[in-house]
């Protein structure tokens, strides 16, 4: 087990643990939490053997294997399989022992003693499972959001956060008896997020993770250690238990302090009052001495919440914009261009609060992006209503940001820039109180945005947004850099807008707490999703099972064509007939010619209508999103209360007709490749 016993850790000078005590025990799944410079990161450091103790004793098992992320960025050409098979510590050591013992068996062929340790050299790597690392490796990069195709892809070839999904791939390949993650969901989508929550529940070991998702916290963890006022707390639970116990808490702590003060008031009442009396000075005095001898209740201190508010949009178009049979993709230069979806017909109403969702690498920010005027529709339209204000917050967002410009000249540019009807909104002491409730104060105006945090550079950009007033916010993952009482701020304050709201995220708390209905950008499309976030997780692993799948069958068949290749004579002389090779089939007997025949016309018969029908849908549909799109531009004009009913009743028949036609479209596509397969 993991003790710490009146551990005492500091930074330069300030302290951050003051006689810890705690016990971890083993398969023990354990959540880190505290506000933001309470000492998580310190106490992390501590964990893994590159900190100290400044006072106390701290015990790990000198023999636990420990596994972590390693924060700095990979470079090599390695591919990413082999760069995760070598975070297979166990492996790697037991293959430099064995081509050491190779070589030496190589020198003395008749050693009989270096023929049994090559032997036990053999068995050790069976035992550690080298006959499945390449597949465990990939079974790994894969549920965290990597394509088949990308299995031998050097590392170097991809982005930052793909990269780092790579570092956690590497640390989960460890085998460990301690696993420590900081942040581990940060570079991750929904799809991602919920394959690794699934695979640590199965972890044996004991795991501490940092981390600010709560529903993450809740789903892996059954211990929560909570850091504040230098003192670190054990709670039996995942967060939500914790948060309700320290609530509980709290409360009993209020009352039992009013209670004491009363009580010292009423004794030091009758210490004033009979202290000077010769009568009554022995009582004064047994009084002073119960005030002495008592043990203080500390009185509550609150942590200062952070919250704030959205502007009252300056108008609110109604629809606020209509997309009409429209193709989303990148331009690429000297080529065609890329399509990521099609046939895209939605309209975004006023008041709408829409959560998209879909698995990695589906199309969900290119349709953020695309709206948000970063790039141009390939096909169709996408038809703004008059006065569209859009506020749009990127993952890229934070890089924008002038490193060496501080956040009062961030403000005063983007003033200036936009320009403004109220004058006195853009002096400088009028931003200064604005960044003050974002809490940007006194000398934190000036400092440079590049010395910031993650979570303040996100700040920053949260309060760049909120003063321009917008009536529509397209918000992708806005959460990543925030802590647990910024992510509430942040959900509060999107309840409270009054404008509509586009939302991609992985922190399921925040969808579930802001949004009403979501969209589902999968397969080239963008349809309705009827189902709620549970509905969605169970999505997700059933389609990272069927993506799994897929690379075990190309795998296979790359396998398979190696082996063929290599081996020539055998496969000439026991070939494999296919059913589309001509000689085969003239090989079959008449019977077995005639149920073939009679496989394929049955196959086609079932094709042919599936695929009639699945035309006249596109052809409906996009007839449909025709109307609607005409509908929706009337609507935006001034018309009589009676032409306002009739459109807006055949606009929801519309609505209908087309969430129908979409559910029908994706059943038989289905239909289509369970036939095909």
């Amino acid at each position: 087990m993991i003790t710490l016993k009146n551990v005492i850790l500091r930074r330069s000078a300030k302290v951050l643990l003051d006689g810890a005590t705690v016990t971890i025990n083993p398969g023990e799944k354990v959540g880190l939490v505290g506000r933001n410079g309470a000492g998580k990161s310190t106490l992390f450091a501590l964990f893994n053997g590159s900190l100290h103790e400044d006072g106390g004793d701290f015990y790990v098992p000198k023999q636990w294997r420990m596994a972590q992320v390693a924060q700095d960025m990979p470079e090599t050409e390695e591919s990413a399989t082999d760069f995760v098979v070598g975070g297979d510590t166990r492996l790697a050591e037991l293959r430099a022992t064995l081509a050491a013992i190779e070589a030496a068996y190589e020198a003395n062929p008749d050693d009989a003693d270096i023929g049994m340790e090559l032997a036990h050299a053999y068995t050790d790597l069976a035992d550690a499972g080298e006959h499945d690392a390449v597949p465990r490796a990939q079974a790994l990069i894969l549920g965290l959001g990597f394509k088949s195709h990308e299995l031998d892809g050097p590392v170097n070839s991809f982005s930052g956060g793909w990269r780092m999904r790579l570092q956690l791939a590497r640390a989960l390949m460890c085998p460990s008896d301690l696993l420590l993650l900081d942040e581990p969901t940060n570079h991750l989508d929904l799809d991602a997020l919920v394959w690794l929550e699934a695979w640590l529940q199965k972890y044996a070991g004991t795991m501490i993770v940092i981390s600010h998702d709560r529903e993450f916290l809740d789903a892996v963890t059954d211990v929560t250690l909570h850091i504040a006022n230098a003192q670190l707390t054990r709670y039996g639970g995942n967060y939500s238990k914790f948060e309700d116990m320290r609530a509980l808490q709290m409360e009993q702590q209020q009352v039992a302090f009013s209670k004491q003060q009363d009580k010292i008031a009423h004794l030091q009442k009758f210490i004033d009052r009979f202290k000077a009396k010769a009568s009554k000075a022995k009582q004064a005095q047994s009084r002073v001495k119960a005030l002495e001898r008592m043990e203080r209740v500390a009185p509550l201190l609150a942590e200062a919440d952070f919250t704030f508010e959205f502007k009252e949009p300056g108008n609110i178009p109604n629809p606020m914009l209509s997309i009409s049979n429209a193709s989303f993709g990148y331009e690429i230069e000297d080529a065609e261009p890329k399509t990521i979806l099609r046939g895209v017909s939605r309209s975004v109403l006023a008041g709408q609060r829409i959560g998209i969702l879909g698995a990695n690498g589906q199309g969900k920010s290119t349709l953020v992006k695309t709206i948000a005027r970063e790039m141009g529709a390939l096909a169709g339209q996408v038809t703004e209503g008059k006065g569209l204000n859009i506020g749009y917050f990127a993952q890229q967002e934070l890089d924008v940001l002038r490193p060496q410009d501080n956040p009062l000249e961030h403000m005063v540019r983007m003033a200036r820039e936009l320009g403004s009807a109220v004058k006195e909104s853009t002096g400088e002491q009028a931003l200064r109180g604005f960044l003050g409730s974002f809490n940007f104060s006194g000398d934190m105006v000036k400092q440079p945005v590049g010395t910031m945090s993650g979570g303040e550079k996100a700040r920053l950009v949260l309060a760049m947004m909120v003063w321009q007033r917008p009536n529509l916010l397209l918000l992708d993952e806005p959460t990543n850099h925030l802590d647990l009482a910024t992510r509430e701020a942040l959900a509060v304050a999107l309840n409270e807008f009054e404008g509509t709201l586009m939302l991609v995220s992985h922190d399921r708390a925040l969808l579930r707490s802001v949004c009403d209905e979501f969209w589902l950008v999968g397969r080239g499309v963008v349809a309705d999703f009827d189902g709620d976030l549970d509905d969605y997780q169970r999505y997700l692993l059933d389609e990272a099972k069927r993506l799994r799948e897929e690379a075990k069958i190309a795998v296979r068949d790359a396998a398979a064509a190696i082996a063929t290749a290599a081996e020539p004579v055998a496969v000439a002389a026991a070939p494999a007939p296919a059913a589309s090779d001509p000689a085969a089939a003239t090989n079959k007997n008449p019977q077995q010619r005639k149920q073939d025949a009679q496989g394929r016309q049955q196959r086609s018969d079932q094709v042919k209508p599936i695929k009639r029908e699945i035309a006249q849908i596109d052809e409906r549909l996009a007839a449909a999103g025709t109307e609607r799109a005409a509908l929706e531009a009337r609507l935006a004009q001034p018309l009589p209360s009676a032409e306002i009913a009739e459109a807006g009743k055949r606009l929801k028949t519309l609505n209908d007709e087309i969430g129908r036609l979409e559910e029908r479209w994706l059943a038989l596509s289905d239909q289509l490749e369970t036939l095909a397969a």
